[in-house]
């Protein structure tokens, strides 16, 4: 069984935040940012509206561009480390705005690599025939969890959401199958302390705030995850000049170009859209399929790598055959 893209959507906040907003509410100038990140704006949620709220308008979007309905789907997986509510899941709230009432629902935490972790999940799922029809988001509101007196990681992040419609269906034998042909994922907990949030139920019983230590992540992000693309290439017997598209975690201009030329990917098969949204975490690859897909980069038969890189440290790609 192969897992096979039937429709990517997106959603992000009415609220846009530019730079030169941002020199407003820190001290910083959009020079700064634009230099050492990429980043021209992000989006932040407005009072009220929680990253289930986004997720699921994402996840409509989606099931729309895939001519599905809520009795179609029987398996939703969010990735998000701002869920509305230590629990339930933030993945049950879309289910019920949905109105989807079969299957399972479950949220998935590997911070910015959630949604390529959640991909993996899906496509093992609908491999073993368990089930038809995958919802797979990511939606973060990481406005909530910013230390605004941090300058050097508050101008970083943005919120908002993006979904993808996977289907099991049968491998048609063709030497250019279409779905998910590789997931590769890896983690390593000894590096907390270079990504992390400071606080939780269990440690502090606190929300808490992001904390960075960017030239530590750069360094790792650049000189490390780049095993699980090589890896994804090597399953499936492709390389670099067989991409159509890749399309990396949207953290820092800087560390897609420097990861981009590692792996020997001509920088025009490089989605960007960091300039657009900024780091928006598990949303940022939805984010960027479906920028590429509405402008008509991404198309049927297109071999399309996605890859990230989250904290904790976790990592991992994902070759699809769109």
């Amino acid at each position: 069984m192969r897992s096979v893209v039937l429709g990517v959507g997106a959603y992000l906040p009415e609220r846009c935040v530019t730079n030169q907003d941002m020199e407003k509410l820190v001290e910083t100038t959009d020079d700064w940012i634009v230099q050492r990140t990429g980043i021209r704006q992000r989006y932040f949620a407005a009072d009220g509206e929680t990253t289930s709220m986004l997720g699921a308008r994402a996840a409509q979007k989606a099931m729309d561009a895939a001519g599905v309905g809520p009795g179609d789907i029987d398996l939703i997986i969010c990735g998000t480390s701002t869920p509305d509510y230590t629990f339930p899941s933030a993945a049950t709230q879309i289910q019920a705005a949905l109105g989807v009432t079969r299957g399972v629902a479950f949220d998935l935490q590997a911070v910015c690599s959630g949604f390529v972790f959640a991909v993996a999940t899906a496509e093992k799922f609908l491999a073993s025939g368990s089930h038809k029809r995958a919802l797979v988001i990511g939606a973060e509101t990481f406005s909530r969890i910013l230390d605004w007196e941090d300058r050097t990681t508050c101008v970083l992040f943005g919120d908002g959401a993006g979904a993808m419609v996977l289907e099991a269906r049968p491998d048609d034998g063709s030497l250019r199958p279409r779905g998910v042909l590789t997931t590769q994922l890896r983690s390593d907990g000894r590096h907390r302390e270079k990504l992390y949030v400071d606080g939780g139920p269990s440690a502090t019983k606190t929300v808490g705030h992001l904390r960075m230590t960017g030239k530590e992540v750069f360094r790792f992000a650049v000189g490390q995850v780049t095993d699980v693309v090589a890896d994804a290439f090597a399953v499936t017997g492709t390389t670099a000049d067989d991409l159509a598209w890749f399309v990396p975690h949207q953290a820092n201009r800087r560390i897609i170009d420097a990861s981009a030329e590692k792996l020997g990917i001509a920088p025009q098969k490089v989605v960007t859209t960091v300039h657009m949204h900024g780091n928006t975490s598990a949303a940022s690859i939805p984010l960027a399929l479906s920028v590429a897909v509405g402008d008509g980069r991404i198309k049927q038969g297109d071999l399309v790598m996605i890859e990230a890189i989250g904290g904790g440290f976790t990592w991992g790609a994902a070759l699809i055959r769109w």
